[in-house]
């Protein structure tokens, strides 16, 4: 957020936002919001270049078309007038037609499968040919169109645009095409006309979840499938800084910070939780070789990454569909990247300031900030209201985190005396060699 009398270096910074769902695009919105408020110099609205995955490409394409960091916290928990209203009930609608499609495949699947079987019962048991009835099986549970038909609306009000190449700054939403796959990025020459909802919906169709979309006679699928931020796309067109958020995280449920809520073991959960655990491991390790090889590829230019803690298990057993839940996780994520700057300022400052971007330390520590206040939600509504606003609890809450701010701080103070004192003791050491008087040579006269 832009301070009255801050310079703009928005053009040196490019934005990379990686996938997760629903609440990986909530916990980017509150990542966001929080950095919009520490940041001086730069404007999240009017970046250079915006590189989108999945849900990350609904987060990017939004700050591309100038809905702010306080308008998509807004949509988060109420209903703006003017707006075409954000329900998580948006990303969960049942592939009916899909499923019905398959279902009605299942008859003629069946009797060429039986025909094989007599024509060839020496070559295959019953089960192998059985195994035809493989291709009746939904391609995915959930219809991805409403994702689109939701974007195109609110892409097309109030001078905003569905058109790649009407927008001001460069937005790359990066797809699989399924039967190569090859990364495309929507947003790029030649794929540039593809409207911008369209490519969201391609690029957010993760298998078993959502069906591949069909554009121009082939089928895409979710982009996380080859990286999980495509970084390299915002350095590669131009960007000296580029902040990425990434929401895939795997949890850590035996360093949880609320092990008493947590059970120990994912498999109590059943299926769903372990394969989605398999997954977030697969990504995070891809991601964490990836972020490493761009230092040695991009001299010059830098990288800052913003993700969840993975003994802080919020990410992964967030209800999206729960109000309550999805405010409390914007909130967590607006808190912890406060305290994640505060953490890492003498590491994130410099590399801001050598991009023309200050931030403030003062912003950080003040343990007045509160996310919903801060873009004009406040008490009164129960949909504003944020929980512990009573006079008591909202002082204890603010006290805590002013301390928690303190204990950060005087940590890094503490460290900082620490090597300073280090290095006076091997300074001295080295000045009194300096001063040591020389050798004697060999029949100099003595006095």
């Amino acid at each position: 957020m832009l301070t009255s009398g801050a310079q703009n270096h928005s053009h040196r910074v490019g934005l990379a936002l990686a996938g997760g769902g629903p609440e990986g695009a909530v916990y980017e919105i509150g990542v966001l919001r929080a950095l919009d408020e520490a940041c001086d110099g730069v404007d999240f609205t009017t970046l250079p270049v915006y590189v989108g995955v999945s849900a990350g490409a609904f987060i990017a394409s939004n700050l591309a078309n100038g809905i702010t960091t306080a308008q998509n916290v807004r949509a988060i928990v109420k209903h703006e007038p003017g707006e075409h209203p954000f329900v998580p009930q948006t990303f969960f609608t049942p592939a009916v037609g899909e499923w019905l499609r398959r279902t009605l495949m299942t008859p003629a699947l069946l009797v060429e499968a039986m025909w094989e079987y007599v024509r060839q019962p020496q070559d295959l048991t019953l089960l192998e040919s059985l195994l035809r009835l493989s291709r009746a099986l939904p391609v995915g549970l959930f219809d991805n169109r409403p994702i689109r038909d939701y974007l195109h609306k609110i892409y097309t009000m109030h001078g905003r645009t569905d058109d790649f190449r009407k927008l001001k700054s460069r937005v790359f939403i990066v797809a699989t095409e399924l039967d190569s796959g090859r990364a495309v990025r929507f947003g790029d020459a030649g794929y540039d006309h593809i409207p911008i909802s369209t490519a969201v919906q391609a690029s957010s169709a993760l298998p078993g979840l959502y069906p591949p979309v069909e554009i121009e006679g082939r089928h895409y699928v979710d982009g996380v499938l080859l990286k999980t931020l495509h970084a390299s796309v915002a350095l590669e067109a131009g960007a000296q800084l580029v902040l990425c958020v990434n929401p895939i995280v795997p949890v850590d449920t035996l360093r949880a910070d609320e092990a008493a809520r947590v059970p120990r073991t994912l498999t109590e959960f059943g299926l769903p939780t372990v394969l989605s655990q398999t997954f977030r491991t697969l990504i995070h390790s891809r991601l964490t070789v990836g972020m490493k090889a761009y230092k040695p590829r991009y001299p010059g230019q830098d990288t800052i990454m913003f993700e969840p803690q993975p003994d802080d298990y919020r990410m992964f057993f967030t209800n999206i569909f729960s109000f309550s839940s999805r405010k409390e996780l914007c909130e967590y994520a607006y808190r912890a990247t406060r305290r994640d700057l505060l953490r890492r300022y003498a590491e994130i400052a410099p590399i801001l300031k050598r991009h023309g971007i200050r931030l403030r330390r003062d912003v950080l520590m003040d343990p007045r900030r509160d996310l919903w206040a801060g873009v004009g939600l406040k008490g009164g509504d129960r949909r504003d209201r944020v929980a512990g606003d009573l006079p008591m609890a909202t002082t204890l809450d603010r006290a805590l985190e002013s301390l928690d701010a303190w204990v950060v701080v005087e940590q890094a103070h503490r460290e900082q005396r620490g090597m300073e004192r280090a290095a006076a003791r091997r300074t001295p050491a080295r000045a009194g060699a300096s001063r040591r008087p020389p050798a004697r040579r060999a029949g100099a006269p003595t006095r």
